[in-house]
């Protein structure tokens, strides 16, 4: 098994896409072995083919949706008018816009794409330094994954066969708690660089600005409420957002031209293709690695080191974020899932719990150099080198950091909501 992940990791090296690299690396195992090749096929379709992952191009689908009728401007224009005057002005603006737009796209890159180049602009006009504007925008995009609808936790739970809808609830504190460390560090910059504060704006013109928006903002809730009351099931809630987005996009907010929705709908199919291959070659590596008994070898190792649940945890949190610097999130979690769920049942972790914990884990690594996937998009967003942004997001690590160790230390956090709602024993 060895050799295998030495062939795999070679040709990932040399270009060939992870999903391919994969299945033939494990095909070449399979011929060594003397396993039936006939397997693969198999395995790959069990991996793939489930009604919950049917929830991922949905929400790919709404979210851009969202960017392309008008939606994130009048979501930002909102924050504005609410946080626009606290000491810190549009970094407060850009982190509640994140939460706002985390309801409705469960992306982290469609946060960072979409909102990413409205608040940069901004910031710009306003004052605010290049790399506070680069920081504060990559790292509240984090909170896109978490706050639900999130396609990675939909992911997590089809893998893993946990409810989607603990996971959902699960991520509400976590992402609050995200967004509150990272208010604070926007008000320490603020006072040390002294960044300019927008007047006040009046009561009329908030409720102006939340007319405006009102369509957009009632979205997330109605959603989650359909899910939570059993009304819909959450790949239901993806298609039901969709149809959501296209209404107000069209007919209330009138920003989405009938002729772009051809090219989105081909951009969703290709990156959906991309995901469920993904899936597929989990799918297969997850069942090779069974036969192999690779996961009860790591979980007998994990255990000779200790035997607390907690401390398990903070090894596995160093491995997830050292992975997350290198390989692309959704792709970490199809390779790894089948690796630490079996860890998972022998150390009595609450799989909800560790969902939730390893989700922010890799976003967090996709903010974190070398490889991560929002700073690329980033490049391209705030027109800067790439040298540029790594510098810019390094003091934005620690607050995020900060909160996966408390998430980690304390199960309630994230226990909590799907306990209080049955989900969770």
């Amino acid at each position: 098994m060895v050799l295998t992940f030495l062939v795999w990791i070679i040709l990932m090296f040399i270009g060939i896409p992870i999903s391919f690299s994969l299945i033939i690396a494990i095909s070449g195992y399979f011929l060594v072995s003397g396993e039936l090749l006939i397997a693969i096929p198999h395995r790959m379709m069990a991996g793939s083919s489930n009604f919950t992952t049917l929830a991922i191009p949905f929400f790919i689908l709404a979210a851009a949706v969202i960017n392309e009728g008008g939606i994130t401007n009048r979501i930002f224009h909102f924050c504005r008018s609410w946080v626009g005057h606290l000491r810190g002005s549009l970094g407060h603006v850009n982190i509640l816009a994140s939460v706002i737009f985390a309801g409705k796209s469960g992306s982290g890159a469609a946060d960072v794409a979409g909102l990413g180049p409205i608040e940069m602009e901004a910031q710009r006009q306003a004052g605010f330094d290049d790399d506070v504007n680069v920081g504060v925008t990559l790292a509240s995009a984090t909170i896109g994954p978490i706050i639900p609808p999130s396609i990675p936790l939909v992911l997590y739970g089809s893998l893993a066969g946990v409810s989607v809808g603990a996971l959902f609830l699960g991520g509400y504190f976590p992402g609050i708690l995200m967004a509150g460390t990272l208010f604070l560090l926007v008000y320490i910059y603020a006072r040390k660089r002294n960044f300019p504060v927008f007047p006040k704006t009046t009561l009329k013109e908030r409720i102006i600005a939340t007319r405006d928006t009102i369509w957009a903002l009632l979205a997330p809730p109605l959603l989650m409420l359909g899910i939570f009351l059993g009304v819909m099931t959450p790949t239901e809630a993806a298609a039901v957002a969709i149809v959501y987005s296209l209404i107000i996009s069209i007919f209330i907010y009138r920003g989405f031209k009938l002729k772009d929705f051809f090219t989105i709908v081909l951009d969703t199919v290709e990156t959906t293709g991309t995901i469920i291959m993904l899936m597929a070659a989990a799918g297969l590596f997850g069942w090779t690695l069974s036969r192999a008994q690779v996961p009860k070898t790591l979980a007998v190792w994990l255990l000779s080191v200790s035997s607390s649940p907690l401390v398990i945890l903070l090894l596995m949190n160093l491995f997830l974020l050292m992975m997350g610097c290198f390989i692309e999130g959704l792709a970490a979690l199809v390779i790894l899932v089948p690796i630490i769920l079996p860890i998972l049942a022998v150390t009595g972790i609450d799989p909800v719990h560790f969902g939730v914990v390893m989700v922010v884990n890799i976003t967090i690594g996709a903010i974190t150099p070398p490889v991560g996937t929002y700073l690329f998009i980033m490049v391209n967003v705030a027109k800067l080198s790439l040298e540029k942004i790594y510098k810019s997001i390094i003091p934005w690590l620690i607050p995020l950091l900060v909160v996966l160790l408390l998430i980690t230390a304390f199960p309630g956090i994230i226990l909590f909501l799907p306990r209080l709602f049955g989900f969770v024993e």
